[in-house]
């Protein structure tokens, strides 16, 4: 690897409208006992260590070798070491560095738009929480050598093809976040408890008994399954029994009585009550909608 790649972009108003852009993206070696900062960035992102930055745009910077400190006005001062990444957010000052005797190896991502902010701006990801930990990792460096490929080939529509290789690397970094060193563990663990729950849609399950098969107690298994899904078990798999139940409505003569036996709920009543708080029509509405 070269020991510096930057890149600065143009934006257009067309990259603009379409809600995600990347502004600038980089990987840089920086050996120990040297300057940091260096001079030769665009005026609107170079920073002292003395009054440090406020960006008007969003970046991932990720620290693959090396350590040194972060700091911002929502967080204080923080150790960054390989592995690290921190966000920086429009508007929150900021400074970092790597230490003198170490140096560090960077690469980074800066992008805006309305959608990043929408993104970025409903908790998923916050400035008083910045670094997250273990990133150093394939698919995250995979996310950013594609990135780096598409600015060096700028092939037709190469923004918005970046646009959605960056909220892919949010993705994985969100997970990273959420599931840490347990990622393969939850999509294994969750995969096997949705199977079990898609082939006993037609009756009631005894989630407990999941858990036990699964081999981990209830709480966890609720708790790791909310991790990945954002929901309860019990919540899923009502859900997967309505996403049912829409299908007997609008592809079968059945009535909702029998629409209600068929999927094991305790009664045509809970049924047609559940149906309706989930979906905001009753089962008889959501049919007539339909045709």
């Amino acid at each position: 690897m070269k020991n510096k790649y930057r890149k600065y972009l143009i934006v257009l108003e067309q990259d603009k409208k379409w809600g995600f852009y990347i502004n600038s993206l980089g990987r840089t070696i920086i050996e120990k006992n040297t300057l940091y900062p260096s001079k030769d960035h665009p005026d609107n992102y170079i920073f002292t260590w003395e009054q440090g930055r406020v960006l008007n745009e969003f970046h991932l910077v990720l620290i693959t070798k090396g350590e040194g400190s972060f700091e911002s006005k929502a967080t204080g001062k923080i150790k960054v070491s390989d592995g690290d990444l921190f966000l920086l957010f429009p508007g929150v000052w900021h400074r970092y560095k790597p230490k003198q005797k170490t140096g560090w190896t960077e690469r980074w991502v800066g992008f805006s738009g309305d959608i990043a902010k929408q993104f970025l701006s409903n908790g998923f990801f916050t400035a008083d929480a910045p670094i997250l930990s273990k990133c150093n990792k394939p698919v995250i460096l995979n996310h950013f050598n594609i990135l780096f490929k598409l600015f060096d080939e700028e092939p037709f529509g190469f923004q918005r093809l970046a646009s959605g290789v960056c909220i892919q690397l949010m993705a994985e970094l969100h997970n990273i976040k959420n599931a840490g060193d347990h990622i393969e563990h939850l999509n294994s663990m969750v995969s096997r408890a949705k199977g079990m729950m898609y082939k006993n849609i037609d009756q009631s399950i005894d989630l407990l008994n999941i858990a036990i098969d699964l081999g981990v107690s209830y709480s966890k298994f609720r708790s790791d399954f909310k991790i990945q899904t954002g929901i309860s078990p019990l919540q899923y798999y009502l859900l997967l029994k309505i996403e049912k139940s829409k299908e007997l409505l609008l592809n079968t003569k059945m009535t909702q009585k029998e629409i209600a036996y068929k999927l094991g709920f305790e009664s045509a009543y809970y049924f047609n009550r559940l149906f309706k708080r989930k979906t905001g029509l009753a089962p008889g509405q959501f049919r007539n909608s339909v045709y």
